[in-house]
């Protein structure tokens, strides 16, 4: 089965740590893309933070 795993920068985490994590227990051949995407967002202070999102679309064992 093909999935997608989203992951997206967090107050306290980075989506880049977090996506690694998560591809360290795939098997090479199960990893299908990997995408990332960013924006920049502006708070109601007008400070801007940039937020990242990657997807890793693989093949799980699940059927």
């Amino acid at each position: 089965m093909i999935q997608v795993k989203e992951f997206v920068d967090g107050d306290n985490f980075y989506a880049e740590n977090k996506a690694n994590e998560f591809l360290k227990g795939l098997r090479e051949e199960q990893v299908v893309n990997i995408c990332y995407g960013s924006v920049v967002k502006s708070s109601r202070d007008g400070a801007e933070h940039q937020r990242s999102t990657i997807l890793v679309v693989y093949k799980s064992d699940e059927k």
